[in-house]
């Protein structure tokens, strides 16, 4: 399953949890593995904290002192940090699902995150049942 993720800003953390359990919905799986990946060198993956945005916010803000803009990069695109920046999360993310459900912690959530928009993303999601 593909699906879009509209990004408003440069950089900024987006939950797509809730497009991961439809995926699982319409997939019908009750055991089994869903996988999401994102097919972008600028845009990244990650499980964290949904309870208390302030983590989104540290995480980004800690993100870009790491890997500032404008530094002394050598891609001519100007958008080197946001390339640096989504290595550094990753691409994907497997989840395990268990009675119809993804087993995710009770404050976590899965996150999209945009390290060079505002664009219009992709997020490829893939369920496997267990036989």
């Amino acid at each position: 399953m593909k699906t879009v993720v509209k990004t408003n800003h440069r950089r900024e953390m987006i939950d797509v949890t809730g497009q991961l359990r439809k995926a699982v919905a319409e997939a019908g799986i009750q055991e089994g593995i869903v996988l999401a990946f994102v097919p972008h060198t600028t845009a990244g993956i990650t499980i964290n904290e949904n309870a208390d945005s302030d983590v989104q916010r540290d995480l980004l803000a800690h993100l870009e002192r790491l890997v500032p803009p404008g530094g002394q990069y050598r891609h001519v695109e100007g958008n080197s940090d946001a390339h640096i920046q989504a290595s550094l999360l990753g691409s994907s993310v497997h989840l395990i699902v268990t009675e119809g459900r993804l087993a995710l912690g009770t404050w976590q959530s899965v996150f999209f995150c945009e390290f060079d928009g505002p664009r219009s993303r992709s997020l490829w999601i893939e369920t496997m049942a267990r036989d």
